[in-house]
């Protein structure tokens, strides 16, 4: 799950990096580059992952990684118990399942452009290949491949960029990014109207790029807790880099005249191709054998990212769920056959849902809110806010899903029941078949409120519940979480907090969060120094002996 925590700089910066760089990251920038109503002002990915990274790095990285927690849900149960824990999988398994299937029909769709092959074989070959080498080596097969698809990426799309660059059908790339040249300049423009739709995005994947197991798995890999902060400023910056090409061909798109080309006389916008920019510049503007270098580039940047999020869904279910929820007795070789059978069901449900539904997108974009709006705000509560319980951490759950499913989602037909302020009906005009649709366009930033009411949900209600048990207005028989009342809960209280002005996080503050786990569970979490209270000797730290 962690590579036995020896992961170095330089393989750890190229697979956080290669994690993020995904075939729907690479085709989703060029692609929002390329449309005329958008374009790099909207292509907001690798701005807002980088500075996710910087974030993830500069606050969570170190106390996760210096707590010696092997999971990202490992703080939840921890403090919440293993109840809340597995609530809150859900939406951290729907986010890396989804993810996959999302990228790997990124492949298809891809591979369907440039060659003439079945789709859904060369989808299922590329998945097949990603789940074998999971399956052999867990995060050190992930970790090396990662480097060789990183450097397979790089290669082939930088290739492609100048044969693209020089065609006689593009014209300048300079002038098509201020003036209207084949359609509006590619640089693009935020309207007014569109600014908080633009901040909610934005913040969607700064702050919602932080809590995906996908970068704790690498953070607790790191060697040291620093090892874990300087991966994520690496990792940030490789981000950038690599988006480069993908802006570049984006541009390219944007500034040829499609008629010159064997594309044909209507451009890829009118023929709703939008989102295969990537491969039909590939394919129409450089020669056949550079286009199968880019074809490379596309493949290799789908399983840099599908293996992990298969990997990272496998771990959390094998801990959090299997070890830590129904068998706490397993032991590491039970764990690792349950990693690998997981490991084989969940790639198998992304490769068949990548196929299967049409909407893979649209579950995806759901899912990632999911993670923003109700994970991230309990990461905070649990990292950072004192005395946070788990009747907090159930109202805030409650709270963020209800607000994030009213305010609908388009890409799924799922009609809004709550209509925040602003909200408009956009008419969608399908060009090819000249079908007219409306959905309702939520402009109020409704995703960041929902994530903030979320958080303020868990405070609240945690304080309000503690208030009300402790100064007897609510009788003990009543509390059915075992979350306040417990033996150690006042400790709970006072220790189980990160003191965020310490340079060094002390690791005794965790010690005594025992309120909903039993012995040999609480054992399974840190070292055992860690879980022993001052100066005295521990249930776990004997049994751990014996």
């Amino acid at each position: 799950m962690v590579g036995g925590r020896d992961i170095g700089l330089f393989v750890g910066g190229f697979t956080m990096t290669a994690t993020w760089v995904g075939g729907g990251y690479i085709n989703g920038t060029a692609e929002y580059v390329y449309l005329p109503d958008y374009g790099l002002a909207w292509a907001q990915a690798p701005f807002g992952y980088a500075l996710s990274l910087v974030l993830g790095g500069l606050f969570f990285a170190k106390p996760m990684r210096s707590r010696g927690y092997v999971t990202m849900l490992d703080p939840f149960q921890q403090i919440y118990g293993e109840r809340m824990g597995g609530l809150l999988f859900i939406p951290a398994l729907m986010g890396e399942i989804f993810w996959s299937a999302a990228i790997l029909s990124a492949l298809g769709a891809t591979l369907s452009v440039i060659v003439d092959i079945n789709i859904n074989m060369s989808v299922v070959i590329s998945a097949l290949i990603a789940i074998f080498y999971t399956l052999i080596g867990g995060l050190y097969s992930v970790a090396y491949t990662d480097v060789v698809q990183l450097f397979c990426i790089f290669l082939g799309l930088w290739v492609s960029v100048p044969f693209a660059l020089s065609n006689p059908a593009v014209s300048d790339i300079g002038v098509s990014a201020k003036e209207e040249v084949y359609q509006s300049p590619w640089l693009g423009q935020i309207k007014p109207e569109d600014n908080w739709l633009w901040a909610d995005n934005f913040f969607l994947l700064m702050l919602g790029g932080i809590p995906w197991q996908v970068y704790f798995q690498r953070v607790l890999s790191a060697s040291s807790a620093t090892y874990a902060q300087v991966l994520s400023f690496l990792a940030a910056f490789g981000c950038l880099v690599m988006a480069v090409p993908s802006v570049l061909i984006g541009a390219i798109g944007a500034s040829t005249d499609w008629n010159q080309t064997t594309y044909g006389s209507l451009a890829p916008k009118d023929k709703d191709e939008s989102d295969m920019i990537l491969p039909i510049v590939l394919q129409h503007l450089c020669p056949p054998y550079i286009s199968f270098f880019g074809l490379g580039a596309v493949s290799a940047a789908v399983m840099s990212s599908a293996d992990s999020s298969i990997l990272s869904a496998s771990s959390m279910f094998a801990r959090n769920i299997y070890k830590l929820a129904f068998r706490q007795s397993a032991s590491d070789g039970e764990i690792v056959w349950v990693m690998r059978i997981t490991i084989f069901v969940f790639g198998a449900l992304a490769t068949a849902m990548a196929l299967l539904t049409g909407s893979v997108y649209g579950l995806w974009y759901l899912s990632s809110d999911l993670v923003y709006v109700i994970i991230f705000p309990q990461l905070l509560s649990v990292l950072f806010v004192k005395g946070t319980n788990t009747y907090g951490s159930m109202a805030a759950y409650i709270f963020g899903l209800l607000l994030r499913i009213g305010g609908g989602e388009p890409y799924l037909k799922l009609p809004p029941f709550i209509y925040y302020p602003g909200w408009v009906t956009v008419e969608k005009v399908h060009h090819l078949t000249g079908d007219v649709e409306f959905f309702v366009q939520q402009r109020f930033p409704f995703k960041s409120v929902s994530m903030v009411a979320s958080f303020l949900a868990n405070v609240v209600f945690s304080y309000l519940t503690k208030y009300l048990f402790e100064s007897g207005m609510l009788s003990h028989k009543y509390d059915f979480l075992d979350a306040v009342v417990s033996k150690h809960s006042k400790e709970i209280m006072d220790k189980a907090t990160l003191v965020s002005n310490h340079d060094n996080i002390i690791l005794s503050e965790m010690a005594p969060v025992r309120q909903t786990l039993g012995a040999a569970l609480a054992g399974t979490f840190t070292n055992t120094e860690v879980l022993s209270d001052d100066d005295v000797s521990s249930p776990e730290s004997s049994h751990s002996e014996n």
